[in-house]
């Protein structure tokens, strides 16, 4: 009778321990009990539903948090199609500009529920085919592009299907393909530059551009070229430089190659088109002995946190780095929430920081 006891008791001691385990443990289930919340508002608050009380999200993050509990993300996956994983194309890693840019973007991304997987692009058109080749496989549920190359590349080689894919153009975008975008107006910001250099007093105004093959650098040229026609000041092709990457050396080298020009053609300012070259240029005046901004002025493009430490601190158009990031994220969930629905491009106002290199 009391070994009968004894042998029957034990399971319901166990049950007991194995309930109590599932209610601290991992399941959903449990995790809704705890909080005190339904199955369903879990996996809202998971997925990242915007349609959740602040004060009930913080009741389940925390609890899920004390208990251990994980998502089984390929489970997940499965039943919806969907990774959660967003791709976010960059041309070149060591480039601080992008830095931002990508930092605007996670914090979209994440309060989204979305993580962020970057891609280094390296101009390099078989790892743009194999990053798009995620989006054809559902390997990913979105992009965002940064690279120019890739972008141009979309909208030329494989335009009819890039717009059916879930992509954003960040910085660089042509209106014209379909494709959502986000950028400046990079026209009126180089215009701004030369025209404050001009109203400084400097008249051979040097561009130091990139490959005008991309858009941004075409329009880039032409707000320079046109502030000096304005002005009265015909456009000399020995003051326009481009260069294939936009590195310190590309810059210091163009800025060389510049005051080698004899004394009455050599520029008494320089603009860049990227902050990384102006700053490269500071050194290539250095090197050649010109003052700046007393011989040469020198404007750059982007306003990264280097251009106020330097010596001296660039003058530059400053461009919403984190807002682009932002924005590019918002327009690529705003697609996800209707993929048949047309998606405006947004262009953002940039500023002129002036310091005290021109």
């Amino acid at each position: 009778m009391s070994a009968r006891s004894s042998r029957s008791t034990q399971p319901q001691h166990e049950d007991a321990g194995a309930s109590a385990a599932a209610v601290r443990g991992g399941s959903i289930a449990a995790v809704a009990q705890r909080a005190g919340v339904s199955v369903a508002t879990v996996s809202r608050v998971l997925n990242g539903h915007a349609n959740v009380r602040a004060a009930t999200r913080e009741r389940v993050l925390a609890e899920i948090e004390t208990s251990g509990y994980r998502v089984n993300e390929l489970a997940r996956n499965l039943r919806t199609a969907e990774s959660r994983l967003l791709l976010t194309m960059v041309p070149d890693f060591g480039n601080p500009f992008y830095a931002e840019i990508v930092r605007g973007i996670d914090s979209v991304a994440r309060a989204h529920g979305f993580f962020l997987l970057l891609c280094d692009t390296g101009a390099d058109a078989g790892r743009e085919r194999s990053y798009f080749d995620l989006l054809r496989r559902h390997r990913a549920d979105g992009a965002i592009c940064l690279d120019p190359a890739t972008v141009q590349h979309a909208n030329q080689v494989m335009a009819a299907e890039s717009t059916a894919l879930p992509w954003v153009a960040c910085c660089e975008f042509d209106p014209d393909v379909g494709v959502p975008y986000v950028g400046i107006d990079n026209y009126r910001a180089a215009h701004d530059a030369v025209r404050h250099l001009l109203a400084r007093g400097r008249r051979r105004v040097a561009l130091i551009n990139s490959d005008e093959h991309y858009l941004y650098a075409q329009q880039r040229r032409d707000g320079w070229r046109d502030a000096l026609g304005e002005a009265g000041i015909a456009m000399r092709d020995v003051w326009r430089v481009n260069v294939n990457c936009l590195d310190y050396d590309a810059g210091a080298q163009a800025a060389a190659a510049l005051m080698q020009l004899p004394a009455g053609e050599a520029p008494d300012a320089i603009f860049a088109v990227s902050d990384t070259l102006a700053v490269g240029v500071l050194n290539g005046l250095r090197g050649a002995g010109r003052r700046v901004p007393q011989d040469v002025a020198v404007v750059g493009f982007d306003d990264i946190a280097l251009a106020a430490q330097i010596d001296p601190p660039l003058t530059t158009i400053a461009q919403p780095m984190r807002e682009l990031g932002e924005t590019a994220a918002r327009l690529l969930l705003r697609r996800f929430a209707d993929p048949r629905a047309s998606v405006p491009g947004v262009l953002l106002p940039h500023r002129l920081v002036v310091r005290e290199s021109g």
